[in-house]
Order: structure tokens, then sequence, then C-alpha cells
């Protein structure tokens, strides 16, 4: 008996130390992926974008996850009365269009944005 559990108690230390050495168990990659797609999901309730345009822009993310972030993120933002944020990035599918854009040999780039900042240029 007591040849047995020596054997079992180095066993027992040498896998505890396997998390050390950044092998992660397959309950703790779950956890992680599924905090990963909370948080996206958070983030695009957030930032007042489609849950489907939120699986678009993240195909690996796990889509319970994602709308379960999604959700939570709604509740919270219902409750106390917080408006979304306007993304500021341009996503993916936008930068594409403006690479054509510029391949066609347009010198002077984008046309300048209308608002608040062209009416000052034009004021002073």
């Amino acid at each position: 008996m007591p040849r047995l559990v020596l054997p079992l108690l180095a066993a027992a230390v040498w896998l505890a130390g396997c998390d050390q050495l950044g092998i992660e168990s397959p309950a703790a990659e779950n956890a992680r992926r599924e905090a990963e797609g909370k948080a996206i999901g958070g983030a695009c309730r957030h930032a007042a974008r489609a849950l489907e345009d939120c699986y678009q822009m993240n195909r690996k993310a796990d889509k319970a996850a994602v709308f379960a972030g999604w959700r939570e993120m709604n509740d919270y933002m219902r409750e106390n009365k917080i408006e979304p944020v306007t993304p500021q990035g341009v996503p993916s599918s936008a930068k594409a269009g403006e690479s054509d854009e510029e391949a066609s040999g347009d010198e002077h780039g984008p046309a300048p944005k209308a608002g608040k900042a062209a009416d000052k240029h034009k004021k002073g």
C-alpha cells in the first residue's frame, strides 16, 4: 500500500504543474472561449452592432457565447439607460472598398466629409 501512495502523489504533483507550463485543460480552454465570446457580444451590443454583424465579424467565436454576452449587455444598458457608442473604426469590409477606390487611380483621396469640421474650414 505505501508503495502506491508515493507514485500517485508524484503523479498528482506532476499533473498539477501542467497549468504552470502553459498547457490548458479542456475545461479551462472552454471557459476562456466562452468568456471571450461574451466579451465580443457585449462589445458588439455596446457599439450598436447587430448580432448578425457581430457573428460575421467574429466567425471563430462561439455563437452561443456571443449571443449571451450581447443579451447581457442589452439588459444592462436598458436597466441603466446607457446609450450605444457609435464605432469610430472602419470595418474590414469597408476598408476593402476603399482599397478598390485607391487602386482606380484617384490621386486626391476620398472626398471630404460634410459636417461641422468641413463648415469650420469654410468659415475660417
